[in-house]
């Protein structure tokens, strides 16, 4: 296989047999908001030949701050399709599958996890996450998951670890105890911040009858459900970008280490 001139500066990193490893390699990704698609992002530029995105919602116009495929041209868009179209002027050669669809129990089945090398959770919902999670460790794919990123703004804080060692993190106290409950006994590498801001006051309405994105859309004189979560939301957080895509840069980061190491992994001068 000849290499790709857009990856020639992957390719002195990782080595060609790597690169072509990454190729190879099977993602499904599993939210694509201020996290996700940053790790769709990262993956589709490093030469990961086979991505499925999974996401029910719209783009919403709060969304701009921080999610790569939200626009002022996007807004009421599908997510997954928007990030889609995106990803394929970097590389149209990779096959990228975008399932506009909400993982959930009952959804859990349409999903055969088996099939990839890496399932990637970057789901907001806390029963969704515990749930895929329990599945995924079940399959032959390796997990990687995402914690909190909302109300944050040191990115030196952020850390990889085993979900048995975070601290500080709303998020992952509460999958902790969900874990705990079922008696999981494996091991799950996240990404996290023990950083916690106060929330602050704001005037948009997001989840009220003042939210500025509807529950339906029109679309092509059609109207469409919009896939709007914030109203079932206990409380909406503020977050920025250069949060939420540090925390997608790693998850991407830690795909890319664990393809290089199991396939030949790369010398380190110091």
């Amino acid at each position: 296989m000849e290499i790709n001139p857009v990856f020639h500066r992957v390719e002195l990193v990782t080595g060609r047999d790597n690169w072509r490893k990454l190729q190879e390699t099977r993602v499904i990704l599993f939210g694509v908001g201020g996290v996700g698609s940053w790790t769709a992002e990262s993956l589709i530029r490093t030469g990961v030949g086979h991505l499925t995105i999974v996401d029910s919602d719209r783009v919403c116009v709060t969304n701009i701050n921080r999610q790569l495929q939200a626009t002022t041209k996007t807004v009421g868009q599908v997510k997954v399709e928007a990030l889609r179209e995106h990803l394929l002027t970097i590389n149209p050669r990779a096959e990228i599958v975008a399932i506009e669809k909400v993982y959930d129990l009952n959804s859990a089945n349409e999903f055969d996890l088996d099939s990839f090398d890496y399932v990637i959770d970057a789901i907001d919902s806390l029963s969704s996450k515990v749930h895929l999670i329990l599945e995924a460790t079940k399959s032959k794919a390796t997990i990687f998951s995402s914690m909190g990123a909302a109300c944050k703004i040191d990115p030196t804080r952020i850390k990889i670890t085993d979900i048995s060692k975070t601290h500080g993190c709303p998020l992952a106290r509460l999958v902790r105890q969900k874990l705990k409950e079922v008696r999981f006994r494996g091991k799950l590498k996240v990404v996290f911040s023990d950083e916690l801001l106060e929330n602050g006051v704001g005037e948009i309405g997001c989840g009220t009858g003042n939210c500025v994105f509807p529950k339906v859309v029109d679309v092509n004189g059609e109207k469409i459900d919009a896939h709007e979560w914030c109203s079932s939301k206990k409380q909406i957080n503020g977050s920025l970008i250069h949060i939420t895509g540090t925390f997608g840069f790693m998850l991407a980061g830690l795909v890319i280490q664990d393809v290089a190491e199991k396939n030949r992994p790369l010398v380190k001068i110091r």
